[in-house]
């Protein structure tokens, strides 16, 4: 049977859910699951709650906790990374108040703009040291990312190291039903294909029985009918063209079009909810002891309900054979024609025995590629700098960033972007470089 690795499994309810996607095929049913987090209380919660999910489902696995990386590491089939390097405090907060006191607001910040920045040049050491553990202790593993930023990430490791990883994140299954309920479609009857970055991957095709189904989106655009939530995902459909896959709140701070501080009238136009993961993560915490609580209780029926994540499916195909198609993030090896290659993509990948096998797509629309570049640009100098630790390619980063070109100048970019290293302290490696 399979050992399957869950680091960053103090995630209790994302780690439940994929337990219970995994637990539920009777082929992994047998696995032995390693649950490793470095906060005890948090990795006994999930411990408890793992045990629950195989009983509920009849489940009979090992399960094991710990907090030794190396023995979750050592042997695994599977690693399953899910965790946040910093956490909301200090870091997400230092990634939203410093920027704030420039005037620079986001809503997310944990995929592109400074937040995504300085995410990613927090978690990519880290990623990069497991993956040398994973060298030493378990190198056929496949690696399966649920970390954020994705497509840094996983460029990162596709650079460094040379151990079998996707990327993998919800967004588009999560949109396709989204939109299949705007066009009151059933989505199992909906055919589709999408291409480009995380969170900024387009529908190319959106059919049902071979009929385009994009006219019924251009009605909803075109009526009162589109989701408050909504706003800014139609907006941008009516000006490109296609329907981008991740939400309003995400796809906003991508672009330098909808968050800008002497035009408060549009983020009240298309609804965006400034500090929305801020406000997401308070909640959260608010919430997480009763939470807690109710996950634990032996005498509460727990709900078990297979989830859309690819995770589980991903190793049940590669168990067994099964073919799917799922969409990943992968190395852009001439996948994606006028995109880079090399960077990270998300694609529709075949998996069967044979493994993760991406699928070519060609050449997409010109202004999409054009609109994904100016994304990619910041990844691959973020992606540089965590590589090299030169400090130069931090601000170069920043300075080609959408959303925060849009609101500073140079100078004050490369003020932000020394306040942030130094706020972020020795949740930083050393950036070396010239810093005047």
């Amino acid at each position: 049977m399979a050992k399957i690795a869950f680091i960053g499994a103090g995630s209790t309810v994302f780690a439940k859910n994929l337990l219970g996607d995994i637990l539920s095929f009777p082929e992994l049913a047998g696995s032995t699951i390693y649950l490793h987090d470095i906060d005890e209380a948090r990795l006994r919660s999930s411990e408890i709650v793992a045990n629950r999910v195989a009983g509920a489902l009849g489940a009979k696995p090992r399960i094991v906790a710990g907090m030794d990386r190396r023995r979750a590491l050592d042997g695994a089939d599977y690693v399953i990374t899910m965790f946040q390097i910093g956490g909301y405090k200090p870091s997400t907060v230092i990634d939203f108040e410093i920027p704030k006191k420039y005037g620079l607001r986001q809503t997310i910040a944990d995929t592109l703009g400074i937040g995504g920045i300085m995410r990613g040049l927090r978690t990519i050491p880290v990623l990069l040291d497991m993956c040398r553990e994973m060298d030493e202790l378990c190198p056929d593993a496949w690696l399966l990312n649920y970390v954020n930023p994705m497509a840094m990430n996983c460029w990162a490791v596709n650079r460094a190291t040379r151990i079998k990883n996707v990327g993998l994140c919800h967004s588009v299954q999560g949109t396709a039903e989204q939109l299949a309920r705007d066009i009151k479609v059933p989505i199992e009857e909906i055919n589709y294909l999408s291409a480009g970055i995380n969170h900024m991957a387009f529908y190319l095709r959106f059919e049902r029985d071979g009929e385009d189904l994009y006219p019924l989106i251009r009605q909803v655009a075109a009526s009162d009918q589109v989701p408050d939530w909504n706003r800014v995902r139609y907006e941008v459909f009516r000006h490109l063209g296609y329907f981008v896959t991740e939400s309003s709140e995400h796809f906003s701070e991508y672009v330098p079009w909808f968050i800008k501080r002497d035009r408060p009238d549009l983020t009240e136009k298309f609804n965006i909810p400034l500090d929305e993961y801020i406000t997401r993560c308070e909640n959260q915490i608010a919430a997480w002891e009763m939470m807690r609580v109710y996950l634990e209780d032996e005498s509460v029926e727990l709900s078990v309900e297979r989830t859309h994540e690819y995770g589980a499916y991903i190793i049940h195909s590669l168990e067994t054979g099964t073919p799917r198609v799922v969409y990943g993030n992968v190395a852009n090896n001439h996948l994606i024609e006028n995109l880079p290659v090399g960077c990270c993509v998300e694609v529709p990948c075949l998996v069967d025995a044979n493994g993760v096998q991406p699928t070519h797509i060609g050449a997409l629309p010109p202004q999409l590629a054009a609109a994904m570049q100016t994304n990619i640009n910041v990844q691959a100098l973020t992606v540089e700098a965590a590589l090299t630790g030169n400090r130069e390619h931090i601000y170069h980063a920043a300075m080609m960033d959408p959303h925060t070109a849009a609101e500073l100048d140079l100078n004050q970019i490369h003020s932000l972007v020394d306040d942030l290293i130094a706020a972020h302290g020795d949740w930083l490696p050393d950036y070396h470089g010239n810093a005047a």
